[in-house]
């Protein structure tokens, strides 16, 4: 892990700089949050519960909310990175139960920015008057974007918060875009408000399940947060400064997904809205027809999902090669170019997988957004019941210095709402189960083909030595 510490900016002592006061990750946390899924998932969240698609934002936003205030008591008693598989570690001490946390998480990476590539796909055809029906073309055009993801992932990409600063405020300018015209239509008569209070579900669901539903898939917009605690030892006083900054940068992105969503029910009827690849892209189109600044968005929507995806690339490929010189995954996976200094097999191997879900979902699944993006959701809220378990258990062990303590009430509610979330019963579609299952079934068979070359053939303990090492906690969207 020396490449990515140094591309982190440490110190000869080891120590990560100090470098992110208030505003600075402030604007991590939204630019995390914000992406992928409000700007490909609105239209599949409608069309589970009609005119009514701000109720599972509201939901989802108060289950994040929720695990947000776990996260912070552990963040702010161990600031260090590794995320949840470094507390559920501290918890447990279970080698296995950390190993399937940290690759249930590296595996939401690949799930989320393979649902950033069919979203790249879809507006770039729509952006350059391409069949965005073309199920085959949008296909190949996500494998492109994505085997450009890897080569970019390959040469080596140094985060800096001032890149992401830029993007940041790229992604945001596109949601106040849509926020804007669709409210102007609305109060020029082009839009009927009265659609927002209609709810429907086309499956004859009960009013609950399809709600918990579509808030199956209106989680996959409020994932990101999480992926802040890794900043941790490069913030300055993050015990003062990150309950305030994480708190209000998951409100802000609430309220925005909130009126997003508000708009796009009373410009678009909520059949289209539900058809459309680029549902965003729609509603523009819909509220200022023959206006120029319609065609913005497209490339903005397409830069802010790129994002997405390469974040998520760089942080699954770093978690895999973290595991594979950890000794928890077969050794291959942890060698390093020569000259770039960057995981090369690692990267390869998720690419890979990221090509197998994008091809699968394509010819397996009615709409491949909706179902990578729901499977992503599915394994974070498995990983945030067990952090929701986790900050109730390491009570047991005091640590020196003052620390944030979120309500003991609050981590048990989260843990069963997102236990809940992740049942059968909960309404989520069987596909996110087949895909979730089918990559945590591959990360056991190579767990357990490392455990027999250590211990069966060498006689060699395998185990993870030091959490801290793995890095990367979640996908951003």
């Amino acid at each position: 892990m020396a490449q990515v510490a140094a591309e982190q900016g440490t110190h000869e002592d080891g120590e990560l700089k100090r470098v992110m006061g208030p505003g600075l990750l402030l604007l991590f946390i939204v630019g995390d949050i914000l992406g992928t899924g409000v700007y490909a998932l609105t239209g599949d969240v409608a069309a589970e519960v009609g005119g009514a698609a701000w109720a599972p934002f509201i939901v989802a936003f108060a289950i994040a909310m929720v695990t947000a205030f776990s996260y912070l008591e552990l963040v702010t008693k161990y600031p260090q990175a590794a995320g949840a598989a470094l507390y559920t570690h501290k918890a447990f001490g279970i080698h296995f139960l950390t190993f399937i946390v940290a690759f249930t998480v590296m595996c939401s990476g690949i799930t989320s920015a393979s649902t950033a590539s069919r979203a790249f796909a879809s507006n770039l055809a729509k952006g350059f008057g391409l069949d965005d029906e073309n199920t085959t073309l949008i296909m190949l055009i996500a494998l492109g974007f994505m085997a450009v993801v890897a080569l970019v992932n390959l040469r080596g990409v140094g985060e800096s918060v001032k890149a992401n600063i830029v993007l940041t405020l790229v992604e945001l300018s596109g949601l106040l875009l849509v926020i804007f015209v669709g409210f102007f239509a609305v109060f020029a008569g082009k839009g009927d408000f009265s659609r927002t209070m209609i709810f429907e579900s086309p499956s004859d669901k009960s009013t609950f399940f399809a709600v918990t539903a579509a808030t199956s898939l209106a989680f996959f917009a409020m994932v990101g947060f999480e992926d802040s605690v890794n900043m941790a030892e490069e913030t300055k006083d993050p015990v003062r400064i990150f309950p305030k900054m994480m708190i209000t940068g998951i409100g802000i992105t609430g309220v925005i997904y909130v009126l997003v969503s508000l708009c796009a029910v009373a410009i678009v009827p909520v059949g289209d809205l539900a058809a459309s690849d680029t549902p965003l892209v729609t509603v523009v189109e819909r509220a200022a027809p023959g206006v120029p600044i319609k065609d913005l968005l497209p490339f903005i929507s397409m830069f802010a999902v790129a994002n997405s995806a390469l974040i998520n690339m760089l942080m699954a490929s770093r978690l895999l090669y973290g595991m594979s010189r950890q000794e928890v995954l077969p050794h291959f996976l942890g060698r390093v170019h020569a000259h770039r200094q960057t995981p090369w097999a690692a990267i390869v191997f998720t690419t890979l997988l990221a090509f197998g879900l994008i091809t699968y979902v394509s010819g397996a699944s009615e709409d491949a957004v909706s179902a990578l993006g729901g499977t992503t959701s599915l394994l974070l809220l498995g990983v945030f019941t067990i952090v929701n378990i986790v900050v109730l258990v390491l009570r047991r062990d005091p640590k020196p210095g003052d620390h944030f303590v979120t309500p003991s009430v609050l981590p048990v509610i989260g843990a069963i709402c997102c236990f809940f979330l992740v049942l059968p019963f909960s309404g989520r579609p069987s596909e996110h189960y087949t895909i979730g299952g089918g990559l945590l079934a591959l990360g056991v068979v190579l767990w357990a083909l490392t455990w027999i070359a250590n211990r069966g053939l060498r006689a060699k303990k395998t185990y993870f030595r030091d959490p801290d090492d793995l890095g990367g906690d979640g996908p951003v969207n």
